[in-house]
């Protein structure tokens, strides 16, 4: 059974910087497609960043030169840096892998992150 666990979310203030990280077990993490995906109050889950098993990368655009998605296959876990926090990074982050076969995914239950003075 796949696991995957998402961890260090927080209070930050306004340009501030976090790092997430997310563990997987079960599952060798370099076999899986992997992506950070949000969710605001009252809005609907959003993508944010993902990790192709082969390294190659992609960013949403209002993330794109903040956030840096990167992958320790040592401990079998994938992080993203957040850097230059603004209010509209509030939200709950999910970490979500995808297997080679394309079918089915693995949530995380996620991490509050909030952006505040």
């Amino acid at each position: 059974q796949v696991q995957v666990e998402e961890s260090g979310g927080g209070l930050v203030q306004p340009g501030g910087s976090l790092s997430l990280s997310c563990k997987v077990a079960g599952a060798i993490v370099s076999d899986l497609a992997m992506a950070w995906y949000r969710q605001a109050p009252g809005k609907e889950r959003e993508f944010v960043a993902n990790m192709l098993r082969g390294g190659a990368t992609s960013y949403s655009n209002p993330v794109r030169r903040r956030f840096t998605i990167s992958r320790d296959n040592a401990k079998n876990t994938v992080y993203l840096q957040m850097n230059n926090l603004n209010d509209e990074d509030t939200a709950v982050y999910y970490c979500k892998g995808v297997p080679l076969s394309g079918s089915g995914a693995y949530w995380g239950q996620g991490t509050q992150v909030t952006v505040s003075s």
